[in-house]
C-alpha cells in the first residue's frame, strides 16, 4: 500500500474527515468540500453551465512514480449533473499546492455544494514516463489509420 502524505491548508476546517474509502473495495478514496470560513454556514452555489474549483482543504504528496486522478462521484453525476470538466483531472507528485477539485454544473438547477460535501473521489494510479522517439515510419496493423467509429457500433 502507497503512503499519500497530506496537510492542511491555513484557515482549512480540521474537523472534516479526511479522504477516505467508503467500503473495503474502493478504488476512490472521497474528497470533501472544505470551504472557507465566509462560505461554510452557506455553502456554495453552482449555477448550471458553472465551473468552478472547490477547495479541500488539503496539500498532498503523492509518491514518485505514482499520480492521483480525480474522478467524479457517480450519484452526483446522476442525480444532479454534478461532475469534472477535466476528468480524470490529474495531480501529479511534485505538485505541492492546494488540493482543489474542478467542478460544473451540467445540470439545468442551481447546485449547492455544502461545507463537508463529498465532491469527488481520488484514485492512485501507477505512472509510467516513457522516451518519445522521431522515426520515419510506423509499425503496420490491421486498423492501420482508421480512426473514431471504425471498429463499428456493435
Amino acid at each position: 500500500m502507497s503512503t499519500i502524505r497530506l496537510i492542511w491548508e491555513d484557515g482549512a476546517d480540521r474537523d472534516i474527515p479526511l479522504p477516505a474509502y467508503e467500503t473495503d473495495g474502493a478504488a476512490g478514496a472521497d474528497l470533501r468540500a472544505n470551504l472557507p470560513e465566509g462560505h461554510r454556514h452557506l455553502g456554495i452555489v453552482l449555477a448550471p453551465m458553472e465551473r468552478r474549483i472547490v477547495p479541500t482543504g488539503l496539500r498532498v504528496e503523492i509518491p514518485v512514480g505514482f499520480e492521483m486522478q480525480i474522478r467524479p462521484r457517480s450519484g452526483l453525476a446522476l442525480r444532479h449533473g454534478i461532475t469534472l470538466p477535466n476528468t480524470p483531472g490529474t495531480i501529479d507528485s511534485d505538485y505541492r499546492g492546494p488540493l482543489g477539485v474542478l467542478l460544473v454544473n451540467l445540470g439545468i438547477e442551481p447546485y449547492v455544494i455544502h461545507h463537508g460535501d463529498r465532491i469527488a473521489q481520488a484514485v492512485i494510479a501507477p505512472v509510467v514516463q516513457a522516451a518519445w522517439e522521431l522515426t520515419e515510419a510506423l509499425g503496420e496493423t490491421t486498423r492501420g489509420t482508421n480512426g473514431f467509429g471504425s471498429t463499428g457500433r456493435k
